[in-house]
């Protein structure tokens, strides 16, 4: 499963979220039929990981339970692994991730960095599963009301190296971790665009960077679009991270992606 971080090309994740109240798809695959079918579709379009999210984490989202999410979740990962698809679980509960990695998931992408109950040893207890560490500043109910950095790039990429630390602690290697800035989670616009400038200085923490963009509100605030007319920006600032460093290009659009990030590899190989 390490061997997915050890791409020599950029990985498009592709977003699917069985929930009903994800700010872009919520309520478009609670369904499990449907659900499959974006899952074919997705490998169609020539993806790389499918992430599985059961709890949208938008600003002022409500929690969901335990047993709700878990519902939501497994059937799916168990599909996308009968795929032959990696598969990522987007979660901040231990249960969830302990019944994920059973499941077959490849990776555990947690807005919450493993700071829960019991996160960090459900990761730590497997010995394999990949794990993506984000940075979020307060909670998704009301990480937008008035977010404030000392300096939003230096911020965050100390929070990030004092969570990378604590796992190593629990002996999870650094080959099995990536990191993720969290654009939009307890951030302004000028926070976003900020790290996005930056994001090259993410470079010396020597780890793998995901970046989640898609159809974002940053996105939206800049070209005045809505939700459903931010396909266009979510792919430029897709490619605009890649020319920065990243590795891992978490996406809502994955066939625009997939075109994209094929001619900036093409260009940058010069072939």
């Amino acid at each position: 499963m390490k061997d997915l971080f050890k791409s020599n090309a950029p990985l498009v994740m592709g977003i699917l979220n069985t929930t009903p109240d994800s700010f872009s798809d919520g309520g478009n695959y609670v369904r499990k039929d449907i659900a499959l079918r974006r899952i074919e579709a997705m490998i169609s379009e020539g993806v790389d990981i499918i992430d599985v999210g059961g709890e949208s984490t938008r600003p002022g989202a409500q929690a969901v339970s335990e047993s709700e999410e878990l519902d939501r979740v497994i059937p799916i990962v168990e599909a996308v692994v009968a795929s032959g698809m990696p598969v990522s679980v987007d979660t901040s509960k231990a249960k969830v991730m302990k019944e994920a990695i059973s499941a077959g998931a490849t990776m555990i992408n947690d807005v919450r960095a493993l700071q829960e109950e019991g996160a960090i040893d459900a990761v730590s207890a497997d010995g394999k599963i990949l794990v993506c560490l984000m940075h979020m500043q307060g909670q998704p109910r009301s990480m937008q009301h008035n977010p404030q950095y000392d300096d939003v790039v230096t911020d965050v990429k100390a929070f990030l190296l004092e969570r990378v630390a604590a796992c190593q602690k629990r002996g999870i290697e650094s080959g099995r971790i990536c990191l993720d800035p969290g654009f939009g989670f307890g951030k302004t616009l000028q926070h976003n665009c900020e790290l996005m400038k930056h994001l090259d200085s993410f470079k010396e923490l020597n780890l793998p960077l995901l970046v989640g963009v898609s159809r974002k509100t940053m996105i939206g605030n800049i070209l005045d679009a809505d939700v459903n007319s931010r396909v266009n920006g979510s792919v430029v600032a897709a490619m605009y991270a890649l020319t920065k460093g990243a590795k891992i290009l978490r996406v809502h659009d994955v066939k625009p992606t997939v075109e994209a990030v094929k001619l900036f590899c093409a260009f940058e190989q010069g072939k």
